[in-house]
């Protein structure tokens, strides 16, 4: 936008006007803005501050609260009345007149206020919103000193759950539909909606129908009177009384920009933050409300070690663990080896340390972040396709997915695992832009609301859907011909041989860019630092005899000092133990059920001679720790999280002073009682080091595995199994969160109406799914899955697909009905 200076000391010539731009006047200065634009932006943008409620800059224009009126003249005739300036474009010759120069536009929005306030309630004393109420700062300068309206307000019940954890006090709501044009626009969710008519008009829920929504908390935020509070967060507090720290989200690979607002060492709420390249200014309410993990009551707090003569875990001094860990680590080194198993939970620079550590400290290449199901060629694809990609070096991003002629989702179902990566997409596919397809077992809502095209295929039949494309789905492969056509691809694609080869081969074949979605927060940062058997930081092969060289000579250590063969990963490490060909284990926020197959991570830990464990709470491997070192959560460290992007997203600490220590200061110390150093002693000079040894070009071969169709059920009471975690499920960072826990998505099987009558489950109100090592019952629901499939959330209620069941996507399992009640089993489509 230009602003034409209209000083009176000489007359210049006019500013020509550039293609798709018009000239106008907004208070009496001439602007030069885009052609569409709106007469509120443009005058933001200038400076001038219209008031408004219903507008918001990345929802459509509704007109719906009229605060934002102003003069406006066209060709020298004024419209006959104020305009709403939020539902009328600028346009060539146009003048505008705000409440600035107006006494009309001034009057109009006073008048607007007290229309405004004629029922709205004195809860400012008590009201969540008071000391950041929009309703409230524009009143006291927009609106006037009394009220001719003295009748008695309008009263409702106060207030009413929308859902368990979004509340509504009707009476305060002003109906300007921004919670409405949320859930309807942006998240696909309209489950809340404007009800009655006239006086009676109201915000609500359909009966029956809760606003069960993944981002149901943006409502809050962007609600400008507090009409929608929290119910985790009402009455808490006051904003005044908080102190607000910008952050990153820990719990997806999204990596949303936060504002985390506390006192008195305690988080209170997270809000999303302003980040338009990322999360522009929404978030899942996971990333939200998920924070008092933080305050769990069997948080650790202090190191255990275990007592020789009891057996018991027992409080220690950081000298007496620190002391005895390193023992036993070393003993194990010096003995057959040890291990390291990190998580996907870690920031970039507690994965570097950890990989600092198993190369000097260790001497081992026996390091690998994935704890889930993983695949050799996986890590082949990651070594030699996605690490050390960035928006900098031409990697896909948000903005890239918004202009791609079309996107294909593979093994990734975006809303449960990376939700607001869904939104992006479902923004793209609404403006028409962007098709969306999805190779999976069933319309999720996910599909629905991405306005996406389902290409069904088998459990573990991606590799082969993705081969057949060019014959069976010309379309699709013709679309991803298209300039800047994306395929997204997410973790469970390690699960399925060939997949990983299929699509490197139609990425080649149309053009369209390869992006690796990972469920986890750390695990794209992980990979870069270097925590996994192949590769050193920055992408750097172990078997590189210059990168080994490059290596040894930044980190100070003699020329073939490293380890020069590549490593274990995850289930190598977990044999290795069970067998006893390794001594001990270090892990890091690993929880052993969510490993491929829990029972041999069980039977690992039971033979490993020595184990350290670090990490926030209890998990299955604490009761084989032989010490336990407690480390801090992402609010109460500093550090940084790479996105699936491959951009970089730092935080500063949220809670200072509590004494907690990161994984990298940990492991500094660790080391050197082992003396050796690692220079991690904080985050930042962790980065310092990992700086010295930037991305390198990728010279990893990339995996040529075969695509294989899965295996048949063998025997007619078997189905293949589909599987994917939920959003919200028995995760260990959404405990204490029974407000969020109860929008959490219903715990079913799906299954087709002809594989019911195919299994003999037709009728049944549950089924039980069973494998050689467990069975899980909950209740069935038809959907359109494949003939022959059976489709379960991976770690949600009663439903945990690894730790009962040792099975993964495609496995062969066994369907039986319970308690068979004919019709019960209802048709759940894509709700």
């Amino acid at each position: 936008m230009t602003v034409i200076s209209d000083a009176p000391e000489e007359k210049t010539e006019q500013a020509p006007v550039p293609e798709g731009h018009v000239r106008l006047t907004i208070d009496g200065v001439e602007v030069i803005a885009p052609k569409g634009e709106l007469i509120i932006r443009t005058a933001e943008r200038m400076g001038v501050v219209i008031p408004r409620f219903c507008d918001h800059p990345l929802l459509e224009p509704a007109g719906a609260c009229r605060q934002c009126l102003v003069e406006v003249e066209m060709g020298g005739r004024p419209m006959p009345k104020p305009q709403a300036s939020c539902t009328i474009t600028v346009a060539d010759g146009m003048a505008v007149k705000t409440q600035r120069s107006s006494p009309v536009a001034d009057k109009a929005q006073q008048g607007v206020m007290e229309l405004l306030l004629i029922n709205h309630p004195l809860d400012c004393p008590v009201c969540d919103k008071g000391g950041e109420c929009p309703l409230q700062n524009q009143a006291m300068r927009h609106g006037r000193a009394d009220s001719r309206f003295v009748e008695p307000k309008r009263t409702f019940a106060k207030p009413i759950p929308v859902s368990t954890q979004v509340l509504l006090d009707r009476e305060r709501c002003v109906l300007c539909q921004r919670c409405t044009r949320f859930s309807a626009q942006i998240a696909g969710d309209p489950f809340i909606e404007l009800l009655e008519r006239g006086a009676q008009q109201q915000i609500g829920i359909a009966e029956g129908k809760p606003f069960q929504s993944y981002f149901s908390g943006n409502t809050i935020q962007i609600c400008p009177v507090g009409a929608l509070t929290s119910a985790a967060y009402r009455f808490r507090a006051r904003p005044f009384d908080l102190v607000s720290t910008p952050g990153v989200c820990e719990h997806c690979a999204v990596g949303c920009a936060t504002r985390s607002d506390w006192r008195r060492g305690k988080v209170t709420r997270r809000l999303a933050g302003d980040e338009p390249e990322v999360n522009e200014e929404w978030n899942c309410d996971k990333g939200r409300f998920a924070f008092r993990y933080v305050t769990a009551s069997d948080r650790f707090t202090k190191p255990l070690v275990r007592d020789a003569e009891t057996g018991e875990l027992v409080p220690a001094s950081w000298t007496d663990a620190l002391r005895i860990a390193a023992e036993g680590l070393t003993k194990a080194r010096d003995g057959k080896g040890v291990g390291v198993l990190t998580g996907g939970r870690l920031t970039v620079e507690d994965a570097y340390a950890y990989g600092k550590f198993a190369r000097i400290a260790l001497q081992t290449n026996d390091i690998d972040f994935r704890a889930r199901p993983h695949s050799a060629e996986e890590l082949a694809f990651l070594a030699s396709t996605v690490v050390g990609t960035s928006p900098e070096s031409g990697g896909v991003t948000h903005r890239g997915l918004e202009a791609a002629p079309a996107v294909l989702c593979v093994a990734l179902e975006p809303e449960e695992e990376a939700p607001v990566l869904f939104l992006r997409l479902r923004k793209a596919a609404r403006t028409g832009r962007t098709q969306v397809f999805h190779i999976g077992q069933w319309t999720s809502p996910g599909v629905t609301k991405s306005l996406g095209t389902l290409l069904s295929c088998l459990p573990g039949g991606e590799a082969a859907a993705v081969s057949g494309l060019a014959k069976h789905a010309p379309d699709v492969h013709d679309a991803l011909s298209g300039d800047g056509a994306v395929v997204l691809v997410g973790e469970r694609a390690a699960e399925v041989p060939g997949l990983f080869s299929a699509l490197l081969s139609l990425s080649a074949a149309t053009g369209a860019r390869l992006a690796w979605v990972p469920r986890r927060a750390g695990e794209r940062g992980a990979l870069d630092a270097g925590a996994v058997p192949n590769l050193l930081p920055g992408g750097r092969l172990v078997t590189d005899v210059s990168a080994r060289a490059e290596v040894s000579h930044l980190w100070g250590l003699q020329p073939g000092a490293l380890p020069t063969e590549s490593g274990r990963d995850t289930t190598g490490i977990l044999t290795a133990l069970a067998g006893g060909n390794l001594d001990g284990l270090l892990i890091g926020g690993v929880d052993p059920n969510d490993l491929p197959d829990p029972e041999l991570a069980g039977r690992a830990l039971s033979r490993a001679g020595f184990v350290v464990s670090l990490e926030l709470r209890p998990t299955a491997a604490t009761a084989h720790a032989d010490v336990v070192l407690p480390v801090a959560p992402a609010a109460e460290k500093s550090g940084s999280y790479v996105n699936w992007e491959g951009r970089r997203r730092e935080f500063a600490v949220t809670l200072e002073r509590t004494g907690a220590l990161s994984d990298c200061r940990v492991l500094d110390t660790l080391a050197v009682e082992m003396d050796v150093d690692l220079f991690t002693q904080t985050p930042q000079a962790a980065a310092a080091d990992l700086a010295k040894l930037p991305a390198v070009s990728r010279v990893a071969a990339t995996p040529s595995t075969p695509a294989a169709q899965p295996a048949p059920p063998k025997s007619d009471a078997q189905a293949l199994l589909a599987t994917w975690h939920q959003l919200l499920d028995n995760g260990s960072l959404l405990v204490d969160e029974p407000h969020l826990a109860g929008t959490a998505r219903p715990v079913v099987a799906r299954l087709s109406a002809s594989t019911a009558e195919v299994l003999g489950v037709a009728g049944a109100p549950t089924v039980t799914v069973k494998t050689e090592r467990g069975a899980v019952t909950v209740p069935a629901e038809l959907a359109d899955v494949p003939d022959g499939v059976v489709w379960l959330p991976t770690n949600s209620g009663l439903s945990t697909v690894r730790a009962t069941l040792a099975a993964g996507h495609g496995s062969a399992v066994t369907v039986t009905a319970e308690n068979l009640l004919p019709g019960s089993v209802h048709n759940g489509g894509s709700e």
